[in-house]
């Protein structure tokens, strides 16, 4: 997937112009298309601060590598009932 051009400040700052004026206004201003701010709207909760948006990416990475985690462990518990129930 292909990264963004905004950092999470530059998200922050555009969500919260367009709360001040309206989406169209602020995706002229900023140079992005109406929307990218509806979707970022929707993925980063409009209310939020630089500090909570870099937490939630924290929160989701670590979320992420956790499951891959439990994929993982869950794989080598299958292999080895296997192993197990083969009669040698």
């Amino acid at each position: 997937m292909k990264k963004g051009h905004f950092s999470d400040e530059q998200i922050v700052a555009v969500l919260r112009d367009a709360e001040a004026t309206t989406a169209v206004a602020a995706a002229r201003k900023h140079g992005v298309s109406e929307q990218s701010i509806y979707r970022w709207r929707n993925k980063y909760y409009a209310g939020m601060e630089v500090s909570d948006v870099r937490e939630l990416k924290r929160v989701k990475d670590e979320n992420m590598r956790l499951k891959k985690l439990l994929a993982e462990r869950d794989l080598e518990v299958e292999v080895m009932k296997e192993i197990q129930a083969k009669k040698w």
